[in-house]
């Protein structure tokens, strides 16, 4: 039987190379994996829960408890800079943070797979910081829209950023605030779920923005209303183009209008 041993030494080289190429494709897929996988909110209650007196009891070992309870600390901190007695900015940025973390508490109770809920989050810790460091001016009253939402509703944004652009926050602070994250909200969700699941927030920001347009048409004379109208209708100008009607969420830079 001379070609059974090459013919042997054949097979199991073949058998040999098989096995190393499924190993490493294994092994490939495994590294890949945690680029694409949601990132994990990643909260702490004992970095804003220190006025309990009984904090390591409560904390629960379960991250979701733990999460939950941090944020409801955060909202608790928050509640000091939304007083009257606080400037409008201040407010503002308190609403918005409040707003962000109830984003950030719905992205998780929905499992979703955006990193939305993520980034909502480190959103609310940012400006809490800020306003527990007095650093509350060094943040920017128009900022982008993140990288999991899109611009959608041009109409709505201009509205947000003429009003903001016009101190608008010094009538309603909590409305332009909420306005803001549920332009946000609204257009995330609608990337991910659809148009349905989006309609409600979208309904929502256009409610607080109505009411945020009121209170400054009530404090302003006829001259600085019509400015106000012109300069929506040239911020509409900028973002109706930039509008994205492919439900397609990679963020946006938004124009800043210089009304001087």
């Amino acid at each position: 039987m001379p070609h059974t041993t090459p013919q042997a030494a054949g097979y199991k080289k073949s058998l040999y190379t098989a096995l190393s190429a499924a190993l490493l494709l294994s092994t490939t897929s495994c590294v890949s994996t945690p680029s694409t996988a949601p990132q994990v909110n990643t909260l702490k209650a004992a970095d804003y829960c220190l006025g309990s007196n009984d904090t390591k009891t409560q904390i629960s070992s379960n991250a979701q408890s733990a999460q939950q309870r941090a944020i409801n600390c955060m909202l608790n901190e928050l509640q000091t800079y939304q007083q009257k007695g606080m400037s409008a900015r201040q407010q503002y940025f308190a609403y918005k943070a409040q707003a962000w973390l109830n984003y950030s508490t719905h992205n998780d109770s929905m499992n979703s797979r955006s990193d939305g809920g993520v980034q909502a989050a480190h959103a609310a810790e940012a400006i809490l910081q800020a306003l527990k460091n007095n650093k509350i001016e060094e943040l920017e009253l128009i900022e982008d829209i993140p990288s999991t939402s899109a611009l959608m509703r041009p109409d709505l944004w201009a509205t947000l950023n003429a009003l903001k652009e016009s101190g608008g926050i010094n009538n309603a602070p909590r409305e332009i605030a909420f306005s803001e994250v549920s332009l946000i909200w609204a257009a995330a969700d609608q990337c991910e779920r659809g148009a349905k699941s989006s309609n409600s927030h979208f309904r929502m920001a256009d409610r607080w923005l109505e009411q945020a347009r009121e209170a400054f048409v009530n404090a302003h004379d006829s001259k600085a209303n019509v400015a106000l109208e012109l300069l929506i209708v040239r911020y509409y100008e900028e973002y109706a183009p930039l509008d994205s009607n492919d439900d397609n969420c990679t963020g946006q830079v938004l124009p800043i209008i210089n009304k001087n």
